[in-house]
């Protein structure tokens, strides 16, 4: 039960994290906002990572998520991979990221898999090896340990103890991972867009390995929250739609006062990105985007979105409740 320091209202749906109710977080009310942000800042800090985008004037642009970080030597990205050591950006490249992957097996519980080939045999035999659920096979799942957001309310908040690790596994030895039972891979974490580089030539990688060997099939999936650059967006949507993938969207918020006080930054990237997504699915083998949804009266607003940004995309809603903290 939480109480909304705001209006002085208890609900279970209140979350103590936040310490405000949805109607003062989606007005933009100034002090619960300041508030969540004040939670999120103390929580970053017991893991080490940067409290904010470092805008060093003489500084690089990384510029692969809407972050817009600019780093000074020696300093970290906001997302605690990204680095400028020596001037130059490391971190999340081809040479070494900080990721974990396991084999899943098919069907598996991959938010899209009521759409995709794994699950429905869709574009068999082009894109799937059955003309139903791909059983006897595998998905590839490559969990990334950063993230563009920070969301107060992440089920996989874990990764932050990873994102300024030194060391990691290179794109090719990735790559190799894939073997001759895997089917598809799928990106998620945390989020791919700090380390997209790497994920981004792992795929290359692992696709000219299965076109080596003749071994056909082999899609490239992805689970992000839409941040993006446009021009890193429009290379994982290439080798989906390339390869028979999806790609899912985390749409946590509709209204951006909202999604600043759950999420951290501004909901405009995801949301540009998941239109320029939408215009390049096509019907006959679109990617299926996939909404979250934080609380009940925002799920409408998600679909209401998707439904009216593309009649080929499909949408899928879950929830989840705002209330991980270490606090």
């Amino acid at each position: 039960m939480g109480t909304c320091t705001a209006c002085g209202k208890r609900s279970p749906l209140i979350s103590g994290a936040v310490g405000a109710c949805v109607d003062y977080l989606r007005a933009g009310d100034p002090k619960t906002l300041a508030a969540a942000e004040d939670t999120r800042r103390r929580s970053r800090k017991e893991f080490g990572l940067p409290v904010e985008a470092p805008q060093d004037p003489d500084g690089i642009a990384c510029g692969l998520c809407g972050r817009g970080c600019r780093l000074g030597e020696g300093r970290r990205g906001f997302c605690g991979i990204r680095l400028n050591q020596n001037g130059a950006l490391r971190g999340g490249d081809a040479s070494a990221a900080r990721v974990q992957f396991y084999y899943d097996p098919l069907p598996t519980n991959c938010v899209a898999d009521w759409v995709c080939p794994a699950g429905t045999g869709c574009g068999y035999p082009k894109y799937s090896h059955r003309e139903g659920a791909e059983y006897g096979y595998v998905n590839l799942a490559v969990f990334y340990e950063a993230c563009s957001f920070d969301c107060l309310f992440c089920q996989n908040w874990h990764y932050r103890s990873a994102s300024k690790s030194y060391g990691g596994i290179s794109a090719a030895t990735l790559a190799e991972a894939a073997n001759d039972r895997t089917a598809c891979i799928c990106y998620f974490g945390g989020d791919p867009a700090p380390q997209a580089l790497h994920a981004l030539e792992a795929s290359r990688l692992a696709l000219e390995n299965r076109r080596g060997h003749n071994q056909g099939i082999l899609r490239i999936c992805w689970e992000t929250n839409g941040s993006e650059a446009p021009a890193v967006l429009d290379e994982m949507l290439a080798l989906s739609l390339e390869s028979g993938g999806c790609v899912k969207f985390d749409l946590k918020a509709c209204n951006e006062n909202l999604h600043q006080a759950l999420c951290g930054p501004s909901n405009r990237r995801t949301l540009e990105n998941f239109r320029r997504a939408a215009r390049r699915s096509t019907a006959s083998f679109p990617p299926p985007f996939s909404p979250q949804a934080t609380e009940g009266g925002n799920t409408r607003r998600v679909n209401d979105f998707c439904s009216g940004k593309s009649s080929a995309g499909s949408t899928m809603t879950r929830h989840v409740a705002p209330a991980r903290t270490p606090f």
